[in-house]
């Protein structure tokens, strides 16, 4: 058995290192080591970096039996639950995500378009003309709000305050500085009730307790043949049934709908950071967005037939995603030993291919460093040069629903304010626990407020 070269320095220093430089580190050591290379991460172990088209493709193509994902997310557990879509492998992996990927099917998209620029526009009414301030909490408030009222189907009030209070405090306890350090086994004591592992502890066991209730009532809903009947992800999910006429346990919904939660909400609010930190720093962008925006909507709000049509939107879209990739490796957990080039991996190492690595080949993208969108105009992606959102039989089952939502989110406030950085220039990038964000949230100045769409939306067309 054998090991591809790499840093030969103590597991907690290459962690330190990487929570001190998460956006050039893995840069530096693939210059140092080449496209294959090992580190030793505190939470995950030893690591395979691969950094090679083909050798992703030979892991999303590979034997799930061998490259078990759910094993390599198990730091994960903490947070979402052993029951979650990520920690899962083999058959109950399968089980759980054919469950889950009806409600996120992309013609599903249309019927939460309304509820996604309904409370951005509600989001963009808060703001100042004139003020200065960070958008990933704004952004944040967006992507948990859509969330609570897609998935849950909360509208505002005492529940919907609860569990956005509830979460906000969790979430910020895995999205701080010592976020990645706690899903290390050595960091997770009590060491009384004002030290950081009570207080996550305390903030789980409370939120726990709204989703519990949230689930027991709504079940009670659908067995009482006058109850209320609502129209969201959580009703489907506990309509859903297996091939044996099994539907989910509440603990599997619970660490379901905590994983929906936390990728959702963060990852995206992250990703539209980002979009807006590349567009306003790329005047010639934004300009072109503005104008196709105008072309296809006019003076009436968008709907879901005009998302298609947006299509430099998508590009740029896509472009931020290559750039800014919001998770930066996809983990595979060997139960086998498995060749790669000239090394056989032992069983129990973690294959990763790296996403921000492998969106920066100059070969693959030529002046990788600049931002040009139409790169992705009228081409299809390949799957093993391009993933944002993994790959294989893991790739997120959110994608749909995220790209959806970012273009919705950025489209309106693009149509309805300017603004602009207070520097411009290229961010730093800071890590949020398994998350590479903004460093500061992407700081903007708000300089005006634009006028609203004023004509009627288009009536969508009768589903057939």
């Amino acid at each position: 058995m054998s090991l591809p070269p790499g840093p030969s320095s103590p597991a907690i220093l290459q962690t330190l290192q990487f929570l001190a430089s998460p956006g050039t580190l893995g840069i530096e050591l693939c210059k140092r080591y080449g496209d294959v290379h090992t580190i030793k991460n505190s939470a995950l172990g030893t690591m395979v970096i691969l950094v090679d088209p083909e050798l992703v493709k030979q892991v999303f193509t590979g034997d799930p039996d061998v490259l078990h994902a759910g094993e390599a997310n198990r730091s994960l557990e903490l947070l979402v639950g052993d029951r979650s879509l990520l920690l899962l492998d083999g058959p109950e992996h399968l089980r759980h995500r054919r469950m889950l990927l009806p409600p996120f099917h992309g013609a599903r998209m249309h019927a939460y378009a309304e509820t996604m620029r309904t409370i951005t526009e509600e989001a963009i009414d808060a703001w100042t003309e004139g003020e200065t301030f960070a958008l990933h909490p704004t952004m944040q408030a967006i992507t948990l709000d859509i969330i609570l009222r897609t998935v849950f189907g909360l509208d505002r009030g005492p529940r919907h305050d609860q569990l956005t209070t509830g979460l906000i405090s969790l979430f910020g306890h895995m999205t701080s500085s010592l976020g990645m350090l706690m899903m290390v086994p050595a960091f997770q004591r009590n060491l009384g009730p004002f030290t950081p592992w009570a207080a996550f502890q305390r903030d789980k066991r409370h939120v726990d307790e709204l989703l519990y209730a949230e689930i027991n009532e709504r079940r009670a809903e659908l067995a009482d043949p006058e109850g209320r009947r609502r129209d969201d992800v959580l009703t489907m999910l506990l309509d859903a049934k297996d091939e044996q006429g099994e539907g989910l346990s509440d603990k599997d919904l619970r660490d379901e709908l905590i994983t929906l939660l936390a990728a959702g909400h963060e990852t995206t609010a992250t990703a539209l950071c980002w979009a807006f930190e590349r567009i306003l720093n790329h005047p010639d962008v934004e300009d072109r967005l503005r104008a196709e925006i105008a072309g296809v909507a006019h003076d009436r709000p968008l709907t879901p037939e005009d998302l298609p049509r947006l299509e430099y939107l998508d590009a740029t879209i896509k472009e931020v995603l290559r750039m800014r990739p919001v998770i930066p490796t996809v983990a595979r957990k060997l139960t086998a030993p498995m060749k790669i080039r000239e090394w056989e991996i032992p069983a129990g190492v973690v294959v990763a291919p790296a996403i921000n690595m492998i969106h920066q080949r100059e070969d693959l993208y030529p002046e990788p460093k600049s931002f040009k969108p139409e790169r992705f105009l009228g081409k299809k992606q390949d799957p093993y040069t391009y993933f944002p959102f993994g790959g294989g039989t893991r790739r997120c089952i959110g994608m749909a629903f995220a790209n959806y939502e970012m273009k919705i989110v950025l489209a309106t406030v693009l149509r309805r304010t300017k603004l602009k950085l207070p520097r411009p220039g290229s961010l730093a990038v800071q890590l949020r626990t398994f998350v590479l964000a903004p460093k500061d949230g992407t700081r903007v100045v708000f300089e005006k407020r634009l006028a609203a769409p004023t004509a009627p939306a288009v009536e969508a067309p009768a589903a057939a």
